[in-house]
């Protein structure tokens, strides 16, 4: 079923048909073994779910089942309406990106001709391939005159993994498929690579699917979060709010830690009804602000950082008001009643 905490479909499960459904899928190796169980799950159009759990649960033999590299026992699979056991497996996966932890880059290609490779098997053009290349890897923030033709080798793991991104959508697909993409690299370039992530996809609209074990990437990442648990068993799927704020079972709630109050923080927005009056506070008075509609969690930062028992909220040139920490306790009371 599609857990949401109280064993119905989510309030915000969308009313368009979703780009990925499965329904009833499962996989049972021959010695027994159940790695995915019975899953029913929605991907919305243009949304970025994440499958998260301990490892073993299945999150990334179902990622495989969805461009068939691996093959389901049982269940259905569809993509833009499409039963994917319907269509040749290897075609199926040329329109559907697919980036992995290793990257899996050709090391013996320059870079350029690493992002060319799907379009060219695709019929393009070298010339169109090529061009399609270098707007991707400025995309990601890689300028082509500085690093196309370089090696992987010659590329640290963070760029690494920018251009198994670039190569990913070389072919504009709809789909892309993400398994633990950024779990090679430390944890600075991680966070980096996460927020660049999050803009490219907002930017490009693409409908992502993204594999992790790390709970916190996927509330900083994902739209929509699907808990899984030992055994393949689906436990939650529900928006990272949803997820925290009201754990379906003892497994999720353990999962998501003693810390769930502190992650509510990073999934709230500061709004206006937060805030206090300005009290005669003038623009010239302010030494530490933020901007109306950050998260909760980067307003207590900033006024932790400047030692301030208040802080000055500003909506573009304006000032909003004043956020105090019973504002910060009210949000979050007031986030827990709205799920």
């Amino acid at each position: 079923m599609d857990a949401t905490g109280d064993g119905t479909a989510s309030s915000t499960t969308p009313t368009s048909t979703p780009m990925i459904r499965l329904r009833g899928l499962g996989k049972r190796y021959d010695d027994g073994t159940v790695a995915v169980h019975d899953l029913d799950l929605d991907v919305p159009r243009g949304s970025l779910t994440v499958l998260v759990g301990p490892s073993g649960c299945g999150k990334s033999t179902t990622l495989k089942m969805i461009n068939r590299l691996i093959e389901p026992t049982h269940g259905r699979i569809e993509v833009d309406g499409r039963d994917v056991t319907d269509l040749d497996a290897t075609q199926l996966r040329r329109g559907i990106g697919y980036v992995i932890q290793a990257v899996g880059l050709f090391p013996h290609q320059r870079i350029t001709e690493n992002v060319m490779t799907v379009p060219l098997l695709l019929g393009e053009s070298k010339r169109a391939a090529r061009e399609r290349a270098e707007h991707l890897l400025d995309l990601v923030g890689l300028d082509p005159a500085r690093y196309g033709r370089r090696f992987p080798h010659q590329l640290s793991g963070g760029q690494r993994q920018r251009v198994g991104v670039a190569r990913a959508l070389a072919a504009d697909p709809p789909v892309l498929l993400m398994d633990e993409p950024f779990g090679a690299v430390d944890p600075v370039v991680r966070v980096r690579l996460q927020e660049e992530f999050g803009r490219l996809q907002r930017d490009l609209g693409k409908t992502v699917v993204l594999v992790t074990h790390d709970i916190d990437e996927a509330i900083a990442m994902g739209d929509r979060i699907a808990v899984f648990a030992e055994g393949g068993r689906l436990a939650q799927h529900g928006t990272p709010l949803e997820v925290l704020a009201r754990p379906a079972d003892d497994f999720v709630a353990d999962f998501v830690g003693a810390e769930k109050g502190l992650r509510r923080l990073s999934v709230v927005p500061l709004t206006a009804d937060l805030l206090e009056p300005l009290d005669g506070l003038t623009g010239g008075d302010v030494q530490a602000s933020v901007e109306l509609g950050c998260t909760l969690e980067d307003a207590l930062a900033t006024m932790l950082l400047h030692d301030q028992p208040r802080l000055v909220v500003r909506d573009g040139a304006a000032l909003a008001g004043v956020l105090t920490p019973g504002g910060l306790h009210r949000a979050l009371r007031t986030s827990l009643a709205a799920v």
